[in-house]
């Protein structure tokens, strides 16, 4: 490890070797990056085989012997109080270790390379709508994600210590009751909005929006957003994702481009630059240590959301930006409205996909996935049963049935990535992004009428200052807590849905 010098303290050579093993895990995102974006089909055999080498490696160097020694002489070396970085640091790395040095390395590699060929597999079933070509690599990953779980530990249920792994703390037993408490008010307000006798007109969103258009407003809404082109770049994939490669110097986003769709390049550009932004926004003097990470990925789908609903959906957005898009496609929007427009992209329509579903039911997309996750990961759900299920809990969610794998239990890459207990994260940060989205209006003065004004600066720099600066100094809820007031609620959103959409449709 090049940065594992022995000169200075315990705590020092500490961070140098978690550096370290930052550096590696960006070479490790580079390659995942690539695949994804323009590595070659022949390429899949040696890169899967590169992930796992790289996987192993970074996973070695954090578990080994000498690493755990290190950690415990760099708690012995000095008292933490009065020193935020130094106990934050601490406390993540012992946290990590703790969890990594129960992995065997094997395991480690195994779900690495078998990640990288599920996700091919995926790539290739999506394609031909035909669950059967990834179902067997799916049914390996979740064989290795139990052993995960009962090598980590936990106290409740096996998909707790998959859940812990993207948002630290939470618990089947807190989220099943609160999503169950969502479910009931956002079915309950969607029958309100499916009997309302005037409904926006969203066919406008399925004209002919070139795609080459398309990417120049991408560009241009990421960069009135504030992404930082000199410390990343944007570009396409079969699913738009963000991955940070070199801490916030550099920063990739994809999205994707649908000639006859727009919302799914738009707010999928939107959505992804929210993560950018989190991700540009970290203490860059704290690159590859705790307190350069984001607390979770609750947290960072807040980000995210925020951009993409909380002021990409919005009224004062719009009334700022329609002029711009509509400059992009005269002969598309000639005749449209900037109130049609908005009316438009927020139709509540339950619909197959859920990266292209409307703030209210997307909630409902969460619940079937993290229901079905518990119970593939439970032993109750056979692999090969999982499309008729996903059916099934799609009629009684959303009304509405798949009419093809690709439209279905295919839809999205995570479960080729082994990523169970991710999906959660969605609403998590929907909830989290309601809650900031409603402070930071209290806090910025007249803030729609500075994002009506394509000024988004005020309101980036007050998630920057509230949440990006402190890394992982503070756990989810502790955050919320901080920055609000409060702990995590139902109320904010339930108030932000139930009054915005009532005005759209009349109620």
């Amino acid at each position: 490890m090049s940065g594992a010098s022995q000169n200075g303290g315990a705590y020092q050579q500490l961070l140098a070797r978690t550096r370290d093993i930052g550096r590696l895990r960006g070479a490790e995102e580079l390659l995942q990056w690539d695949q994804e974006t323009c590595m070659p089909p022949g390429g899949l055999t040696p890169r899967a085989e590169q992930l796992a080498l790289i996987s192993g490696l970074a996973h070695e160097w954090l578990v080994v012997d000498e690493f755990g020694r290190l950690l415990e002489a760099a708690r012995r070396e000095g008292s933490t109080d009065g020193d935020p970085v130094r106990t934050t640091n601490l406390r993540e790395i012992q946290r990590l270790h703790d969890r990594e040095v129960r992995l065997p390395t094997a395991l480690v590699k195994d779900i690495a390379h078998t990640s990288a060929l599920a996700r091919h597999a995926w790539v290739e079933a999506r394609a031909h709508s035909d669950f059967a070509r990834f179902a067997p690599l799916l049914a390996r990953l979740i064989e290795l994600r139990r052993e995960v779980a009962e090598r980590v530990g936990f106290t409740g249920e096996p998909y707790d210590a998959l859940l812990d792994e993207f948002e630290p703390g939470a618990t089947v037993a807190v989220i099943a009751p609160l999503f169950a408490e969502l479910r009931e008010a956002t079915i309950a307000l969607l029958r309100r909005l499916q009997a309302a006798p005037a409904k926006p007109d969203a066919s406008i969103l399925t004209r002919a929006f070139p795609v080459p258009v398309q990417q120049t407003l991408s560009r241009q809404l990421a960069e009135l957003l504030g992404f930082d082109f000199e410390r990343g770049r944007m570009d396409v994939s079969a699913h738009p994702f963000t991955t940070s490669i070199g801490g916030g110097r550099d920063v990739r986003f994809t999205t994707r481009y649908l000639e006859d769709f727009l919302p799914s390049s738009l707010f999928g550009t939107l959505h992804e630059v929210g993560h950018a932004l989190y991700e540009q926004g970290l203490p860059p003097e704290h690159i590859h240590t705790p307190m350069g990470w984001s607390v979770s990925l609750g947290i960072h789908e807040s980000q995210s959301r925020t951009w993409e609903n909380f002021v990409g959906r919005s009224r004062p957005f719009w009334e700022g930006c329609y002029p711009r898009l509509r400059g992009l496609f005269p002969s598309v929007l000639h005749d449209i409205s900037v109130g049609n427009f908005y009316n438009a992209i927020n139709a509540v329509r339950p619909s197959f996909i859920r990266v292209e579903a409307d703030e209210l039911t997307y909630n409902l997309h969460i619940v079937l996935r993290f229901e079905l996750e518990r119970a593939l990961i439970l032993g109750k759900l056979n692999v090969q049963d999982v499309p008729e299920a996903w059916n099934e809990k799609m009629r009684d969610l959303l009304g509405v049935t798949p009419p093809n794998d690709a439209q279905g239990c295919l839809q999205d890459v995570h479960w080729s990535m082994g990523g169970f207990g991710y999906f959660p994260t969605y609403t998590l940060g929907n909830l989290y992004g309601a809650q900031f989205f409603a402070q930071a209006q209290r806090d910025i003065p007249d803030l729609d009428g500075r994002i009506r004004a394509g000024n988004c600066r005020p309101l980036l720099d007050w998630l920057r200052t509230n949440i990006h600066q402190h890394g992982q100094r503070y756990r989810a809820h502790e955050i919320v807590q901080r920055v609000t007031g409060k702990p995590l609620s139902l109320e904010p959103f339930l108030e932000y849905v139930t009054e915005k959409f009532a005005a759209v449709y009349g109620l």
